[in-house]
């Protein structure tokens, strides 16, 4: 299992690591990723996916998408694969079935081999709802998170550099008493009978449910939950909300991030569950804790360790939104501050860094230019997919790296139909 305290690349190698692996699925070049992957898309398109609703688009977009995050992630293929299935046999979020009810498991099986469908079976019968939200996320308070994220890294290094374990630790008991290291037990969705999740497919299931929501949730959302305190806890019942809404970033930051800090503390405590058994003469895999599913570190929210506090998070859309739709009536120098202030309270998105690199091209600063670019473009590849949905991820890609490379050649143009020439990317 890849350390999570591991160190970083250099910024500029890092980007340029983050382009080459998204540039096949920028390219369409999906073979490129796996050989399996256009066809298992086809099987998905020939069973109707593409022409079911699903939040932001279609199903079929949404799908692949999950898949594309996971990958990007550095998932395991078998949880990649899950992304693009999740709902094979509907589950627990929405009446979204990809196969019909009396498709076997066998059929399945069939397209993605025997790990992918058995991490599928599990997402589509475990009651996500509440084991993810009700069961941890809810547990926790965001101070909470922060304190026991400082103190697991601790606890981490003094286990593999000096052989200590102190399992009274608070953040240790904590997970421990929430997700035990034999798994928790919940109920089939469907049937009621007793379904056994081991701590890692847990985990996996939280690290799906940050890309399932950062892919789909949007400022509809927000309108149908009544999601005003931005800590999405699907408190209210707006049902008459209209779709798609203004398009308006979601408030889903800080909820993910809690996601986030909730699946660095599962990783941890499996590092160092592993690390004392290993010290102890016990390297035989334990049957049932589905040890061979690796856990690895997504790269947003620097890397799992931050939380985004809900208020911090409104604010910060609050001012992009209103900078990107009255800027052009308010004037840049105007729209520049409040991208500043945005920036200053939210940190993980690379949206208002590309607005702000526009405004400096405009002003013919093309270093600050090239800095924000460099930091958009870098965490929207990070994260696989849009924060601002008003516009594909690919498309944000694109644009991105037109004004870093106009940056980086110290031009921009004077013209209205100059900026519609733009598009080219070297």
């Amino acid at each position: 299992m890849p350390s999570s305290l591991s160190s970083s690349p250099s910024p500029d190698l890092h980007l340029q690591t983050l382009l080459a692996s998204a540039r096949p699925f920028l390219r369409g070049e999906l073979e490129a990723v796996h050989p399996k992957l256009p066809s298992l898309i086809s099987v998905l398109r020939s069973v109707g996916a593409g022409e079911c609703w699903h939040k932001h688009g279609s199903f079929l977009e949404h799908l692949v998408d999950m898949y594309k995050i996971l990958k990007l992630w550095k998932a395991q293929e078998s949880v990649c694969l899950c992304g693009l299935f999740h709902s094979a046999y509907s589950n627990s979020y929405v009446n979204l079935a990809i196969f019909e009810p009396s498709t076997g498991r066998d059929t399945v099986r069939a397209h993605v081999g025997d790990a992918a469908e058995e991490l599928i079976y599990l997402f589509c019968v475990v009651p996500r709802q509440p084991l993810i939200h009700d069961d941890l996320l809810f547990r926790y308070s965001d101070d909470e998170l922060v304190e026991h994220l400082k103190a697991s890294e601790v606890s981490v290094r003094n286990a593999k550099e000096g052989g200590v374990f102190n399992g009274d630790e608070a953040w240790r008991k904590k997970v421990n008493s929430l997700v035990p290291p034999g798994g928790v037990t919940v109920k089939h969705i469907k049937t009621g009978e007793d379904v056994l999740v081991s701590r890692r497919v847990v985990a996996i299931f939280v690290m799906m449910t940050m890309a399932d929501f950062s892919d789909q949730h949007y400022g509809f959302q927000d309108a149908l939950f009544d999601n005003s305190n931005g800590r999405l806890e699907f408190s209210g019942n707006s049902y008459g909300a209209l779709w798609p809404g203004d398009g308006k970033p979601g408030l889903w930051l800080n909820s993910i991030s809690r996601m986030g800090a909730v699946y660095s503390l599962l990783v941890r405590e499996e590092e160092i569950f592993i690390e004392e058994r290993k010290r102890v003469g016990g390297d035989q895999v334990v049957k049932g804790r589905d040890e061979e599913l690796e856990l690895v570190i997504p790269p947003v929210l620097e890397n799992c360790t931050r939380v985004l506090g809900a208020e911090e998070q409104i604010e910060a859309t609050d001012l992009y939104w209103e900078a990107v739709c009255e800027g052009s009536k308010r004037g840049l120098d105007w729209a520049e501050k409040l991208l500043g202030r945005c920036v200053e309270k939210n940190p993980f998105v690379g949206e208002p860094h590309v607005v702000l690199a526009q405004i400096y091209l405009t002003n013919g600063r093309f270093e600050e230019a090239e800095r924000e670019a460099e930091k958009g473009l870098k965490l929207m590849l990070e994260w696989g997919n849009p924060w601002d949905k008003r516009m594909t991820w690919e498309g944000w890609i694109a644009w991105n790296r037109v004004l870093l490379m106009k940056a980086k050649e110290r031009s921009w143009p004077n013209t209205s139909w100059g900026i519609l020439n733009l598009g080219l990317v070297k």
